[in-house]
């Protein structure tokens, strides 16, 4: 499902081509987040208008609301939603993580109660994997345990022979749903927080494992940016070259260009759409929060360096004007920008790395995202 086309002569950068069944997918690639198989304040056709070939919905949520009954009656996700490119789903492990006074972990699974009503419910590795075909996922994620940063060393080495275990048990479920005709791919999340040989571990159950793709899970997790740093850099050097490679919840350039960097092909983070809510926009001399005073009479775009349909026709005075009154349409201009931006920023980076000017391209863009900031 993954063909290699070039790597970067100074660094672990790569470009190549995700064979999915709703189409070629270029890698590197960032994937945007549509937690309830709606990108936040984006329609399809603005997807499609910025270039994006997946994105990125939620097991959990779409599990309880509005259920699988609901999204299996149409074929799956792409018939409910009207995206007819790909969908990666996680597995619902991070939300489950992430609501940890209301779920309990054992070995065959977890309980946890929904945020929504209360009521209990039981996902196992094979239930995330029945969840997921049903959806009709291109790309479905194994259940595993997300650790914090600061977790006990043996709380984290529990967690990862959990999930190990479960790997086990979800591809075998996976195997029987591709036999019966299920044409979605699968992949293993390599655990173990911020530990070395607890990271080797991981590492190498998802390389024995050999499923289509592998992932990096437990980054980005509240760590300083320099254990991010040295735990990607350490993790993706031990994963298997041929395969495509997934770190989940990254979305500042930073973080992004340093998984390229790192030879990750795949990156997704609710990120761009929520600072676009919040009033902060990318730009290539670093975020600015238009909703700030000094922008008032601002007739410029937000970024004079982007070619998107929002820098081409509005002004950073009207943008905070929209903000300001609460409209809307602040959302999804801002939204539609700061997507378009990333896209750009992984597009160009593609270019670099055919070019063997990765190293070069990274350090440019930083210089001035970081050197320029308003």
């Amino acid at each position: 499902m993954f063909d290699i086309l070039h790597k970067d002569r100074l660094s672990s950068a790569r470009t190549g081509t995700l064979k999915l069944p709703h189409g070629d997918v270029s890698t590197p690639v960032f994937m945007p987040v549509g937690t309830n198989a709606a990108v936040k304040a984006l329609s399809n056709d603005e997807l499609y208008d910025m270039g994006f070939e997946i994105v990125l919905s939620n097991t959990y949520h779409l599990y309880l609301r509005p259920g699988t009954d609901v999204i299996k009656a149409f074929g799956g996700l792409h018939g409910f939603s009207g995206w007819k490119r790909n969908y990666l789903t996680d597995s619902g492990g991070f939300q489950i993580f992430s609501l940890s006074s209301l779920r309990k972990i054992t070995e065959s699974g977890v309980k946890f109660r929904s945020h929504i009503d209360g009521s209990e419910h039981i996902l196992s590795p094979e239930k995330a994997v029945d969840i997921q075909t049903e959806l009709n996922s291109d790309i479905q994620m194994q259940l595993d345990i997300c650790t914090g940063y600061d977790t006990p060393y043996k709380k984290a080495a529990l967690a990862l022979d959990t999930s190990n275990l479960w790997l086990s048990r979800a591809k075998s479920r996976w195997i029987e749903k591709r036999e019966e005709g299920y044409r979605g791919q699968f992949f293993a999340i390599a655990q173990g927080n911020f530990y070395k040989d607890l990271r080797e571990r991981g590492a190498w159950a998802v390389a024995d494992a050999d499923t289509p793709g592998v992932a990096i899970g437990g980054l980005s997790v509240g760590e300083p940016r320099e254990a991010f740093a040295e735990y990607l850099s350490f993790t993706s050097a031990l994963l298997p070259y041929s395969k495509p490679r997934y770190v989940m919840g990254i979305g500042t350039p930073d973080y992004i260009l340093l998984a390229i960097e790192n030879g990750i092909d795949m990156f997704d983070c609710v990120l761009p759409t929520r600072l676009a809510r919040n009033g902060q926009a990318l730009t290539r001399r670093g975020p600015v929060s238009l909703k700030k005073q000094r922008y008032t009479f601002d007739e410029s775009p937000i970024d004079g360096e982007c070619d998107c349909k929002v820098c081409k026709n509005y002004s950073r005075a009207y943008l905070r004007h929209l903000f300001k009154t609460r409209e809307i349409l602040f959302s999804m201009l801002t939204s539609y920008h700061n997507l378009y931006f990333l896209h750009s920023l992984v597009k160009n980076a593609r270019n670099a790395i055919d070019t063997d000017c990765f190293t070069e391209y990274k350090r440019e863009f930083l210089n001035n995202y970081y050197g320029g900031q308003e």
